[in-house]
Formats: structure tokens, C-alpha cells, sequence
């Protein structure tokens, strides 16, 4: 039997790098992602034509990574495969919308749409979407290689369009909270491409583990920010785990502020995020500086990098009546990006 499913891309509106050191975050589904056919196979072989791709690529599954494009369907088929979705490989025809290297977690919905469309073809029988999630993750953790938490599946599996999703990734406990009627949160590529498996991102994670030995934690964002500036940790460890303490405050404000209609408040933890991420993540460049800050001139309420870093997306908060003209004025003082999507 064929199976067929999608998975929307998500944008995080803020909590980053914090999904692996258990803190809250808050992406929502964007209207564009990723559809996926899929036809199993009795043998262990993989046949995947991508419409961003000029080649299909036929694969076995039991070859590891090798730094293609078709890796993350060679990972999602072995998954499905151990789950008992399908008994050998597939035929897969992946069709998406999304710029790769964006940082609104393509990877992430592709292998959720290959697991989703492996569970269409065996029928509506568990593993939940919820699963689905974990069985993802494993897929970017195991497979992939990258040191991933669990945030991009959740929100790609789980998250409704028009809502975010505010995920306790400590506990798996989610709710889902309705996005402002005034305001749009507008996507931007910035132009710079950049990949989860360059390195920057897994040293990123080291950084964070180091600090956890320091404080003997597995959870930094619950630290006081204070103990941490106090602690005598070392340089760069101390900034990345002040950074989380800080970040997982920011996303609760954001979320009462979102659930109150303070719009100013949420514009406010948006800026403030990417000041953190810049100065104490240090996971920003010049090109993304430029843009957020050109946003905010211009007249949008907040606005922060989105995604693993170095590169990628931004995110802006931006008055409904004003969207327009703003997106018009940022894009001309910033030739190299491009306007996405809205959540």
C-alpha cells in the first residue's frame, strides 16, 4: 500500500539551543514543508527523487551517512523499519517548498513526513505523532549525527498552523497557544546558507555538557542566572549556560505575554533573545545583525535569528497594517534576503 503524508516547517519564536538542556521553547508551524509518497519495497534498497534535486539517488540501507541529501531518508527508512512500519525499504517521491540551510527545520520534516508516510502505508496503528517525534529525533541523533533536542519534531508532528506550540522539553508536557490577530510573525531568509553538521552546531552542545558536568545538572535553563555569573566557570562555558538560564525565562515571559495580548512585552523578549544569542551563544553572524537590526528600525516590534544559527532565518514581530510597506523596505536595504513565509 502507498503512503502519503506531510510535515510543515516550523519557526521557533524563541528558546534556542535550549530543547537539549531542558528548557521551554515555542515554535509554530509555518505554511510551508515537505509531502512525501512512499511506496515499500521487499528488498533493503532506497529509490528517493526530490523535486530540489536534478538526480534520484538509490541507496541501500544499511550505508551510514555520507553527507547527502538523501541521508535523512536513508535514516528515516531504517527507523521505520525497526518501528515494523515497513519490512524492507521504498520508493520515496519527496516534494517540499522549503529553502534548505534556513533553519526552519526541513531536515526535521522531512524524516517526520518518510516516518508519517511509512505509518499511512501500514495503516493507522501506533506509533502516535508524538512517537513519530522520538522515532525523528533518533534519526538526526543516530544516524545523522547531529546532537540534536527534541523541539524541531515535536513542533513538525504535532504543532497546528496559527498556533504555537509552547513544549516543556524537559517533561514532553505541550500546550498550544493562539498567535496574535494584529501582529504576524514574518520569516526572513538572511541569504546565508548553513548546515547542522558543519561542527559549530555540536560544539555548541559540548560547550553546553561542560557546563552541566560543572554544575552536576542535566538541566542549565533552571540555574539561577545570577549563580551562574558567580560561578567561576570558564570562559566560553559560563556564557553558553547563561544563555539558557536567561533564554528559558524569556520564552516564559513571551508565552504570558502572548496568552495576555502584550504584544510590546513579546516584541521586547524577542530582542532580547537575540542579543543573547549573539553576545552569550555567540551562534550569530553580521548578515543576520544586520538584518534583525534593520527590522527593528524599520518599525517591527521584535525581532531575532531563528534556528540552529550561523546563518539561516530571521524572525520579526510586525504590525498587520504595516507588514507590507516594512517587508518592502527591509528587503531593498537587504538585497541577499528573502521573504519565506508567515507562522
Amino acid at each position: 500500500m502507498t503512503g502519503h503524508a506531510s510535515a510543515p516547517g516550523r519557526v521557533n519564536l524563541i528558546g534556542e539551543h535550549i530543547d537539549y538542556n531542558g528548557g521551554m521553547v515555542l515554535p509554530a508551524a509555518l505554511s510551508v514543508g515537505v509531502t512525501v509518497e512512499l511506496e515499500p519495497r521487499d528488498d533493503d534498497r532506497m529509490h528517493v527523487s526530490a523535486d530540489q534535486y536534478d538526480h534520484p539517488i538509490e541507496r541501500g540501507l544499511e550505508e551510514e551517512a555520507r553527507g547527502d541529501w538523501s541521508d535523512p531518508s536513508v535514516g528515516a527508512l531504517r527507523e521505520a523499519k525497526s518501528l515494523g512500519l515497513i519490512g524492507g525499504g521504498a520508493d520515496l517521491i519527496i516534494r517540499s517548498n522549503m529553502p534548505q540551510g534556513a533553519g526552519l527545520s526541513s531536515s526535521a520534516a522531512l524524516t517526520v513526513a518518510i516516518l508519517k508516510a511509512a505509518r499511512d502505508a501500514a495503516g493507522p496503528t501506533a506509533p502516535n505523532d508524538a512517537e513519530i517525534a522520538l522515532a525523528a529525533r533518533r534519526v538526526e541523533n543516530d544516524y545523522l549525527g547531529v546532537p540534536c533536542g527534541i523541539m524541531d519534531q515535536f513542533a513538525v508532528a504535532i504543532a497546528k498552523p496559527g498556533m504555537a506550540m509552547a513544549l516543556d522539553t524537559e517533561k514532553l508536557n505541550y500546550e498550544l497557544v493562539d498567535l496574535p490577530r494584529g501582529q504576524t510573525f514574518v520569516v526572513i531568509h538572511s541569504g546565508v546558507s548553513r548546515k547542522l553538521t558543519d561542527g559549530r552546531y555540536k560544539e555548541r552542545k559540548v560547550e553546553c555538557d561542560g557546563a552541566k558536568a560543572f554544575f552536576q545538572t542535566n538541566d542549565l535553563c533552571h540555574l539561577e542566572p545570577e549563580d551562574i555569573s558567580a560561578s567561576g566557570l570558564e570562559e566560553p562555558m559560563r556564557k553558553r549556560a547563561l544563555h539558557c538560564a536567561t533564554e528559558h525565562r524569556r520564552v516564559l515571559s513571551m508565552l504570558d505575554a502572548l496568552k495576555s495580548e502584550d504584544i510590546g512585552k513579546a516584541g521586547e523578549m524577542m530582542n532580547e533573545s537575540h542579543i543573547s544569542m549573539r553576545d552569550h551563544f555567540e551562534m550569530s553572524v553580521e548578515p543576520i545583525d544586520a538584518l534583525v537590526s534593520t527590522c527593528t528600525e524599520q518599525g517591527a516590534l521584535g525581532a531575532r535569528l531563528t534556528g540552529g544559527g550561523f546563518g539561516g532565518c530571521i524572525v520579526a514581530l510586525v504590525a498587520n497594517a504595516r507588514k507590507e510597506e516594512w517587508l518592502s523596505k527591509v528587503l531593498a536595504l537587504h538585497p541577499s534576503a528573502k521573504f519565506v513565509c508567515e507562522a
